[in-house]
């Protein structure tokens, strides 16, 4: 900050005034006054000031003063504006308070102390410069992250991307995906990463529920409305305003109500069930199904002005099994979190059940996955979740040689010496598989003594019929049963 010069924008009427600050603060500071208070003139000067300072003295007309606080107001909803101070008298409280609720940053009396100004003035700029770099990291986040979502694939790093360009921009998005892939956290991250961060994100799902319900939750009612409506309720998009409004499945939404909703996006205002009264709303909409909505709309079940309406940005989010690189960044941050949940000292996967999870097709996708991860965590008893801690469906899994011919690894069981004992007879087989079933070679690939190898393949009964049909040497015959 130092040696930086602060741009300052001072908006009065006084221009005696502003040039008397703009002299006594000196060279650091660069002051541009002007009594224009409408933002479609003042929007350069504002692109190029670091802080906006106000007069808002009752010497001032109040006319004057009316026109900055609707000033304020405005620039209060915008995604970004310069931090605000306001000048105003001691005695008259009235104006400073409703500037403070218009969003005012700091205050300062008048006449002002100048070095408590230049002090107001530089504080409000630097905490400004770092809330914005604040914003910016959590919107970029660490490598494969956003918000919540994970994900270090190429067709994730370019979601990631485009979310945060999208997400300044006050359009309506369209979320497609199969049901699990994390639909409502890439909503939660556009509206984190937006200039409706601060206001609230309202979540509902449209996903098989009567049109009557869906219309009370997303509308509200009147008292009297109808039987049981014994108190007026406000709705969802009411709740929204100022903010993200998330409409999950909005591809069951019924035909009787898109028209309404049709309505709320073109107007911004509705009437509550059984009301005559207009509320007007400001939300931003984010939708999103796992439906082919331009089908839909071809089949007549869906209205085309509404699909245009919503489909102004169409994100898509991959299923599971067309990411498999992201596959272990998921499961060890669900392991990571189902071992904190249920306070167990589980830190990793087997090589085997990591492998496992790979292969799986995941149906369920990520919702699955963190299920599949939560129940290893649980029933482990050490360190490691292993392909026995996995479900049934996942225990079956191959050894890929590379040969045409791959060995099973047959479903586990509980016992660790069992689990040993199959795991060694497997690893033994494949090698010998590999090595055209030749002891000597198998024995230099495993690394151990011929006989040592001899003792093994008798502990473990491997018997000729095990042996592949091509069969071994004549003189390197596996033993025909075991030696005790």
């Amino acid at each position: 900050m130092q040696g930086q010069i602060i741009k300052v924008c001072f908006l009065t009427r006084d221009t005696g005034l502003a040039d008397a600050i703009a002299r006594a603060l000196g060279e650091c500071f660069e002051t541009c006054p002007s009594s224009e208070l409408r933002l479609e003139l003042l929007n350069e000067t504002l692109a190029s000031s670091h802080v906006l300072l106000i007069d808002l003295r009752t010497s001032n007309s109040d006319d004057f003063d009316e026109a900055a606080i609707r000033l304020m107001g405005t620039l209060n909803g915008l995604p970004s504006h310069p931090p605000i101070v306001v000048l105003c008298d001691e005695e008259h409280r009235g104006p400073f308070l409703r500037a403070v609720e218009y969003g005012a940053d700091d205050s300062i009396t008048n006449p002002p102390n100048i070095n408590e100004l230049r002090i107001i003035l530089r504080r409000v700029y630097k905490l400004y410069t770092s809330e914005q770099e604040l914003r910016r990291l959590r919107g970029a986040g660490p490598a494969g992250r956003l918000h919540e979502l994970i994900g270090n694939s190429v067709p994730m790093q370019e979601l990631f991307a485009m979310a945060r360009k999208i997400a300044t921009c006050d359009v309506s998005v369209l979320i497609t995906g199969e049901t699990g892939t994390g639909k409502e956290l890439l909503a939660r991250a556009i509206h984190q990463l937006s200039g409706r961060s601060s206001g609230p994100l309202v979540a509902f799902s449209c996903a098989n529920l009567p049109e009557t319900l869906v219309e009370d939750e997303l509308f509200g009612h009147e008292k009297g409305a109808f039987t049981g409506a014994i108190t007026s309720r406000c709705g969802r998009l009411e709740v929204a305003d100022q903010g993200t409004l998330f409409l999950d499945e909005i591809g069951d939404l019924g035909l009787g109500l898109q028209p309404k909703l049709l309505r709320v996006l073109q107007e911004r205002r509705f009437e509550r069930l059984g009301g005559n009264k207009t509320v007007n709303v400001d939300i931003r909409l984010v939708c999103a199904t796992h439906r082919n909505l331009g089908e839909m709309v071809q089949q007549g079940k869906f209205r085309d002005d509404l699909y245009y309406r919503l489909n102004v940005m169409q994100m898509h989010l991959p299923p599971l099994r067309e990411r498999r690189d992201d596959i272990p960044l998921l499961a060890q941050k669900f392991l990571e979190k189902a071992a904190q949940q249920f306070q167990k000292n589980t830190r990793n996967f087997s090589p085997t059940a990591l492998n496992a999870l790979e292969d799986y097709n995941w149906p369920g996708n990520v919702r699955e996955l963190e299920n599949v991860v939560q129940r290893g965590v649980a029933i482990s008893d050490n360190e490691s979740v292993d392909i026995c801690h996995l479900p049934e469906s996942m225990r079956t899994v191959r050894a890929k040689t590379g040969l045409q011919s791959d060995v099973e690894i047959l479903p586990v069981s509980r016992s660790y010496e069992e689990e040993v004992r199959r795991f060694k007879r497997g690893l033994i087989l494949n090698t010998l598989q590999q090595c055209g079933w030749r002891k000597s070679e198998c024995a230099r690939t495993l690394g151990v003594a011929r006989g040592y190898l001899h003792r093994l393949i008798n502990q473990l009964g491997i018997q000729d019929r095990e042996i592949n049909l091509s069969g071994p040497p004549a003189d390197d015959k596996l033993p025909s049963g075991p030696v005790m």
